[in-house]
């Protein structure tokens, strides 16, 4: 349910507007150093704040380690990493608790949890909770000795011009989403396995993790529809696998083939949107004009690349673990 991972194991917990999120990590090898200072730089890429775009919400996200760190190194026990809000304001929600926000959550948790869930900036449901996620692939990315994981946006409102693509939402007055890339270097040959544990299959699944993500697709992607199969089709160049293109985006029969892996996802536009929207108050029962009101991004997939990385990371320690390439003390 909140869990993810086979040995290299992370579980998130929290809520938006709660006393905090984090993450339990299990499976970790021993005496890998996880100073605080090294989580600061990715926890910074993660936040709003001054960011054009992208919430004014600012929390200290400082890492506070309750279990499995000791004298600065991992135990090799279960790591628990707390992240304290500090910075919410609930009463935003309370205003609009008549209208389930479209797009959002808000509706189908009401059903499946009986009205016990925390609506309160979308409670669990809230991409604060990636807080948790980024901290997890901290680790990970420490693991991943020789291997390098970077996305980026490429695309926001369908433009390759970020400037132009964010002012297409301030000019609506409304929300817009984007494209992020994802390449991974270094890669062994040989990770994951055919049909349902492919390295597609586990990245798309913890790629579809990350609140906002509509879409997964890995080297041409959908483009390969168009293509001819020769055309498609990467030559082998050499013994090591290394291919003259990489239309697969490093990866065949599910398997990674060496090449670098590359993929792609696309983030919605965020949902909270201050346009007048026409839908369903659930206290009188009819569709009525609303606006959603608080803190929110124009374009969440600005803050989103750190956190593909990391969701990306946790796969690839896991895989790594599971072919014996990374060992249970470090």
């Amino acid at each position: 349910m909140n869990s993810f991972g086979r040995i290299f194991r992370v579980q998130i917990f929290g809520e938006s507007h709660g006393d905090g999120v984090g993450v339990v990590i299990d499976g970790c090898p021993a005496g890998l150093d996880i100073p605080v200072e090294d989580f600061l730089p990715d926890m910074e890429r993660r936040k709003g704040g001054t960011q054009k775009g992208a919430t004014p919400r600012k929390e200290d996200d400082i890492p506070i380690f309750r279990s499995g760190n000791f004298n600065g190194k991992t135990t090799g026990f279960p790591i628990m990493i707390f992240f304290e809000n500090k910075n919410t304001r609930s009463g935003d929600y309370e205003k609009q608790r008549s209208f389930p926000r479209p797009g959002h959550a808000d509706f189908v948790a009401h059903k499946k949890f009986g009205g016990f869930e925390d609506y309160r900036g979308g409670g669990h449901f809230s991409a604060r909770l990636t807080t948790g996620l980024v901290g997890a692939g901290v680790i990970a990315k420490k693991l991943l000795k020789g291997i390098t994981v970077e996305a980026r946006v490429t695309e926001i409102a369908g433009e390759t011009d970020l400037e132009k693509g964010l002012q297409k939402g301030i000019d609506a007055k409304d929300s817009v989403g984007g494209i992020i890339e994802c390449r991974v270097n270094g890669l062994p040959l040989g990770l994951g396995e055919p049909h349902f544990d492919s390295v597609e299959s586990l990245i798309a699944h913890a790629m579809f993790s990350i609140p906002a993500v509509k879409g997964v697709e890995f080297g041409s992607g959908f483009a390969a529809a168009k293509m001819f199969g020769s055309q498609h089709n990467d030559a082998i160049e050499n013994m090591d696998g290394k291919t003259t293109t990489n239309h697969a985006g490093g990866i065949v029969g599910g398997i990674t083939n060496g090449n670098e892996l590359v993929f792609r996802i696309a983030v919605k536009p965020t949902a909270s949107t201050p346009k007048q929207q026409h839908s369903l108050n659930w206290e009188t029962g009819q569709t009525e004009d609303f606006s959603v009101k608080g803190r929110h991004d124009l374009c969440v997939a600005l803050r989103a690349p750190v956190i593909v990385e990391a969701a990306t990371a946790i796969v690839l320690a896991d895989l790594m673990m599971q072919e014996q390439k990374i060992p249970r003390i470090v």
